[in-house]
């Protein structure tokens, strides 16, 4: 499983799950699995795609491996959107939102999302922070 931070403007962000029942109004990073023969960043690059409707440039890890279910692990990648890529749209979510490293707790995260919290405060508060 992967993840992306999409940083653009300075801010991050969040999706709100619409599925399955267990998870539903949660929050998470986009990104789902990677697909047999797809490197970590064509899956990225294409769950945005489908999720999103928004091209992304996928750039380094952030944060450490998590443990989901097993066998799943979750690696999160910085990113950004690409020059002239649609605005994000919650085309699979029920809601996206941008948010601001003071606004992160502002939402419920899934467990492995609160996880990264350290770590994406820390990708939004960096001078090299991804942007377009």
């Amino acid at each position: 499983m992967v993840s992306v931070a999409l940083v653009h403007e300075g801010l991050l962000l969040a999706a709100q799950r619409s599925e399955p029942p267990s998870m539903a109004g949660k929050w998470e990073l986009p990104g789902g699995k990677v697909e047999q023969g797809e490197s970590d960043a064509d899956a990225l690059a294409r769950e945005c795609l489908e999720e999103l409707g928004a091209t992304v440039l996928v750039g380094e890890k952030v944060g450490p491996d998590l443990p989901l279910n097993p066998p799943w692990v979750l690696r999160t990648y910085a990113g950004s959107l690409t020059p002239g890529s649609a605005a994000p749209q919650a085309l699979e979510h029920l809601a996206l939102r941008w948010l601001s490293a003071d606004e992160l707790d502002d939402v419920d995260w899934l467990d492995a999302d609160w996880a990264l919290l350290p770590d994406l405060r820390k990708l939004l508060n960096s001078p090299s922070r991804p942007t377009r």
